[in-house]
């Protein structure tokens, strides 16, 4: 699996890869013995996708094409008309333009974080960063207010998790996969796939051992709740990694060639594929990385030749997949960078670049009770900030709360009993839901 580094360094790693978790990461077990309960509440989507694309997308080469604009500022591409009259997008995206009634457009979304960590930890919560709290993933809330069934993980992160579960703790953190899948082949997660030589028998008789050793060691220290609680999660972790629900699940090999070739061969569609499985069998979210934006130089060959061909082809098929499975309606989608690019051109490279821009990008959204086929905010004429009033990072994640049936103004308690608003500032976008 390709690793893309951004500027100023940074590669794609779990911020919970620390201490005792150093050492091969969030295994199962250790993820099932930090998981717990939460209230459920009902929503229009159940579930939901979220992609993330590290780096900073382009919005003038991409969702927010500036044709008029003077030729230092437009690019190279040219805007293509869609399945809905009066949108256009990048030529470079033919897929998404068929599908264009299936998601909305966010336009003129704007903030001011235009470092990537930062920007990166805004979106990936919805609130500003402080320097005293870290604020949680959109997956460990929903792991917090959605727990799922013992043998199905609440969130999985393909192949890894941007954003930690913050003050929540970590029991709420998603299971990683570590790794991509590959068309037409199993594929395995540590944890949940069985090695040839060990079945679901074998699993068994190492199950009943442990528990043996358990009550024995319980006799010895049967004040320890600990104890009791890692015995309850070994328990949780036996259920799924025997479970034909979870292990089928994670199986992308099992999918007809008529439905997988929508989404291509490239790595990005296959996570697509895997995401849709996932939600299918009953986890509540799963995020999807698609690498690569941080285009300061060559940018729009970079574009042209890799990035928008894969996110074409993977998000295409996403939402038709979902829409013909008929999960388009319970599955919340969201798409974002952490940024958007300088309208102006840069002169790096011989055909130029885009630098970091947070005041003017673009963000998308389908599913759910999202009514797909329209374009909120505006941009000015060249894409340098929003025409109107701005749409920020806050006012999107309450409305995916609030598609997801989660109040985002609900109030959760830091370890040392801080009251503290899930989304601080943003209201919901009413637009998207009517």
């Amino acid at each position: 699996m390709q690793e893309h580094k951004t500027c100023d360094g940074m590669i794609r790693r779990d911020l919970l890869k620390v201490g005792a978790l150093s050492l091969g990461g969030l295994t199962l077990p250790h993820y099932l013995a930090l998981a717990g309960n939460g209230k459920i509440a009902s929503g229009r989507a159940d579930r939901a996708i979220f992609i993330e694309l590290p780096g900073g997308p382009s919005h003038l080469d991409t969702f927010d094409l500036k044709p008029n604009a003077p030729s230092e500022y437009r690019g190279a591409f040219n805007p293509i008309k869609t399945n809905v009259p009066g949108i256009e997008i990048s030529e470079h995206l033919p897929r998404l333009s068929k599908v264009a009634d299936k998601f909305c457009i966010l336009r003129g979304v704007s903030h001011t974080l235009a470092a990537h960590r930062l920007g990166r930890e805004y979106v990936n919560t919805g609130t500003k960063p402080i320097p005293a709290l870290e604020y949680p993933s959109y997956g460990a809330v929903v792991s917090k207010e959605r727990p799922v069934e013992p043998e199905i993980p609440n969130v999985v992160a393909v192949p890894r998790a941007s954003q930690g579960p913050g003050f929540l703790g970590i029991r709420y953190a998603a299971l990683e996969t570590n790794s991509t899948p590959t068309p037409n082949t199993a594929f395995s997660v540590r944890g949940i796939s069985l090695p040839e030589e060990i079945g679901v028998h074998e699993v068994n008789r190492r199950q009943q051992l442990l528990q043996k050793l358990d009550r024995r060691f319980a006799d010895l220290q049967n004040s320890d709740q600990l104890l009791e609680g890692l015995d309850q999660f070994s328990s949780q972790a036996h259920s799924m990694i025997t479970s034909s629900r979870a292990r089928q699940a994670f199986d992308i090999s099992q999918e007809p060639e008529s439905f997988a070739q929508q989404f291509g061969d490239e790595s990005f569609g296959q996570s697509c594929l895997l995401a849709l499985r996932l939600v299918e069998s009953g986890v509540r979210l799963v995020s999807v990385q698609l690498g690569g934006w941080d285009t300061h130089q060559d940018n729009f060959s970079k574009l042209k030749n890799t990035n928008l061909p894969k996110l074409d082809v993977g998000l295409s098929g996403l939402l038709s997949g979902l829409d013909q499975r008929g999960l388009l309606e319970s599955t919340a989608v969201f798409v974002t960078g952490e940024f958007g690019r300088t309208p102006k051109i840069n002169q790096r490279s011989a055909e130029g670049g885009r630098d970091h821009y947070p005041r003017c990008m673009f963000m998308l959204m389908a599913g759910g009770g999202i009514r797909g086929g329209q374009v909120i905010g505006e941009s000015d004429e060249t894409a340098s900030g929003p025409k109107h009033e701005a749409i920020t990072p806050d006012d999107v994640a309450a409305s995916f709360y609030h598609n997801l049936g989660i109040d985002p103004s609900t109030e959760f308690n830091s370890s040392t009993g801080r009251p503290i608003t899930l989304v601080r500032d943003g209201s919901i976008i009413q637009q998207l839901f009517s």
